[in-house]
Formats: C-alpha cells, structure tokens, sequence
C-alpha cells in the first residue's frame, strides 16, 4: 500500500473555517471542483465532476474543527477502496492541514500525477481561505493530458 501525504498551514484561519471548506458544497466547489454536488453530512456520498471524469467520496468520519475523512465509493479504479483524510490543528496564526490520500494498492504513474494535483488543490484550499478566491477545476493549474 502506498499514501499521499501533504501538510499546509492556511494563515489567519481558524480550524473551523477549514473544516467548514471541507464539508459544505459551497466550500469543496470553491477551491477543488465547480461541479461538486450530493450530501456533506456523515453517511452521504459527495459528487465531484471534472473535465475528464471524476470521483464520489463517502463521508465517513467529521470531527468538527479536527478532522474530515471520506472513502471513494467510484471513480479510477485506482482510487476505489483509497481513502481521503485531512486533520487540522491551530498553531499560532496558522491552521496546519495534514492530508493524506491512503490505501493506494501500488505507486502507479496515475499516483504521482494525483499527488501533484492533491497539492495543487490544497494551495488552491489555502488560497480560498486567505484570499476569498480558490482556483478549483476547471480554473486550476493544468499538468498533463490527465489535467
């Protein structure tokens, strides 16, 4: 098995309105997929839509302010069965975010593409909180011919 790990620090933001970017609709379209639709509350499956595809995640752990964890219920067929979590801490003027997208069966080329696109999503996250703008897909940074 093999994991994607990142950490952030998001600044002059609280855990709170971290937490509230990963689980409302409104929060996810802003800084990962425009089109994302479906339920954010414990048990529900989130839709998210992007040019090539995309992925349905099931809710299975909110701890308010601390952490969020969904499992992909469909998507690549390297993605089914993975999780993905995010725990957020207060240090200082900064909510530090852990990111890790685990369970992956093996590091396949398709898992070092993602890792970069996690990171650029989780730069785009960090500027939606200290900005107000995010740049989710379609707007996002483009890498290869898989987005």
């Amino acid at each position: 098995m093999a994991d994607i790990l990142h950490r952030i620090g998001v600044e002059h933001s609280s855990p709170q309105q971290v937490y509230e970017a990963l689980t409302t609709l409104d929060g996810l379209s802003g800084w990962w997929a425009e089109k994302t639709s479906g339920r954010t509350d414990l048990g529900g499956v989130i839709e998210f839509r992007f040019g090539p595809g995309g992925f349905d995640m099931k809710v299975t752990e909110l701890d308010p302010g601390r952490r969020v964890r969904w499992d992909v219920v469909d998507g690549p067929q390297e993605w089914i069965g993975t999780s993905v979590q995010w725990d957020l801490r207060q240090d200082g003027d900064y909510t530090i975010v852990l990111f890790k997208h685990e369970g992956w069966r093996e590091p396949v080329e398709f898992m070092h593409h993602c890792s970069t696109k996690w990171a650029t999503f989780l730069l785009s996250l960090k500027q939606l909180l200290e900005t107000g703008e995010g740049a989710p897909d379609p707007r996002d940074m483009k890498i290869s011919d898989w987005h």
